[in-house]
């Protein structure tokens, strides 16, 4: 498997995990496509918010540090989508 292929497969896990994550914290349910897709757009959001805001979360353990920002970013595309509904 490639470089390309591996980051693809570590973003989906990273999606999942921080869709479910989000899902326990918020409540609510889903299967693992709305998970990935939670996740996926969480990863943007609190990407983005991070670098915006300047917060450094101090993991140093890259994966664990992206799943957290993700997930928070996941939970705040959730309340935003229950508020919006």
């Amino acid at each position: 498997m490639d470089a390309d292929k591996r980051a693809l497969v570590v973003f989906a896990i990273v999606g999942i995990l921080a869709g479910f994550l989000a899902s326990v914290l918020i409540g609510g349910g889903g299967g693992i496509l709305r998970y990935l897709l939670t996740g996926i757009v969480g990863a943007f959001v609190g990407g983005y918010l991070f670098e915006a805001m300047k917060i450094d979360l101090g993991i140093r353990n890259k994966f664990v540090s992206e799943v957290v920002t993700a997930t928070v970013g996941a939970v705040i595309v959730v309340i935003i989508a229950r508020i919006i509904a």
